[in-house]
């Protein structure tokens, strides 16, 4: 396996500067979200994990992750990274698939994970998916230790995800299970309710559409399948991520509002409790991702957490400038997580 030492990781905020006619947050955001990316991986083993049981009125809630083993005899002694993606995303979106064929050719297992509903899953759970729901990553996590033995664990989450693993990195605190060695959030939404106001700003809407859009779909699909749990006509003149959650997501999930689901479902509110190694990037630059002094305060205090804000990166991208005599393919993020991963695998 490649080892990688990770020396003084704040001195790699430095060297981050924008790929060429990339060089402001929005470019950076739309760019990272469409570049094709090669991917070399292994066919996947799916694997389907029961994250809430069923009850008298519902069936068990269930994620599908998509697995990439290293061979049997050294797979529970390797470094295993859970991806987990942002809003509206899945198991196949650009950046999961880009961090894991890196993390693949460095010698780990790889299991990248759909949030319930994601990755064309909506008939296996009956309940929507939303920022709080960190339980179901720890869930993925005990079943993988349980059935594999596995005794190294890096939980890597993008933008919604991250804030699902730095929660709930921060609500297990001291008591971590031995194998989780450590967490990386990238431009995660930690502060849910500002980055949901910032989605709002006239320069944001392209984006605010575009998840609303999918989002109210996704919405219809599950009303559909599950007509009694569900009233398709909440879905009627929402214009806003935060009516969404007002009358959908806080709705079906129970919270009391926007507010509410916000301030519970954030990982501001535990940060300051994590115990393990982990690590933040996060980009001044991103259109919508709003990281409050507050929290950066809390981050910063956590001898436990490294903080990189870098000037620049846009949400999710930080594309730099390639270089093909070295091989360096310019997605500064996922080397940088790489090494992270390593150094603590």
């Amino acid at each position: 396996m490649q080892t990688v030492e990770f020396e003084t990781i704040a001195s790699h905020a430095a060297e981050f500067r924008p790929r060429r006619f990339l060089s402001n947050g929005h470019l950076q955001t739309i760019a990272g979200n469409y570049l094709a990316r090669v991917n070399v991986l292994p066919p996947p083993e799916a694997q389907l994990v029961e994250v809430s049981p069923a009850t008298a009125n519902q069936i068990a809630s269930q994620v599908l992750c998509h697995c990439h083993w290293q061979p049997d005899e050294v797979r529970d002694g390797r470094p295993t990274a859970i991806i987990v993606h942002g809003l509206e995303g899945s198991s196949n979106s650009q950046y999961v698939v880009g961090n894991s064929n890196k993390l693949w050719r460095a010698g780990c297992n790889i299991v990248r994970m759909n949030m319930r509903n994601c990755g064309g899953t909506e008939a296996l759970s009956p309940t929507l998916y939303h920022s709080g729901l960190s339980n179901d990553v720890l869930k993925v996590m005990n079943f993988l230790i349980t059935k594999y033995g596995l005794r190294s664990i890096s939980l890597v989450g993008y933008s919604m995800g991250g804030n699902l693993v730095l929660k709930l990195a921060g609500e297990l605190g001291s008591a971590a299970p031995a194998a989780l060695h450590s967490v990386i959030g990238v431009s995660p939404a930690v502060d849910l309710g500002p980055s949901a106001d910032a989605m709002h700003l006239p320069q944001n809407r392209l984006y605010e559409l575009k998840f609303l859009r999918n989002l109210l779909r996704r919405f219809r699909r599950k009303a559909v399948l599950f007509p009694r749990a569900y009233d398709r006509n909440r879905a009627v003149g929402i214009h806003s991520l935060r009516e969404f959650d007002d009358r959908i997501t806080a709705l079906y999930s129970g919270f009391s509002g926007a507010d509410d689901y916000y301030y519970r479902a954030a990982a501001a509110r535990v940060l300051d409790r994590v115990a393990v190694p982990t690590l933040v990037l996060h980009a001044l630059d991103d259109p919508f991702i709003r990281l409050t002094s507050e929290s950066r305060d809390k981050i910063i205090a956590n001898p436990n957490i490294t903080l990189i804000e870098s000037s620049g990166g846009g949400h999710c991208a930080f594309l730099a400038q390639p270089d093909e005599l070295s091989g360096y393919d310019g997605y500064w993020a996922e080397h940088t997580l790489l090494r992270f991963v390593l150094a603590h695998g």
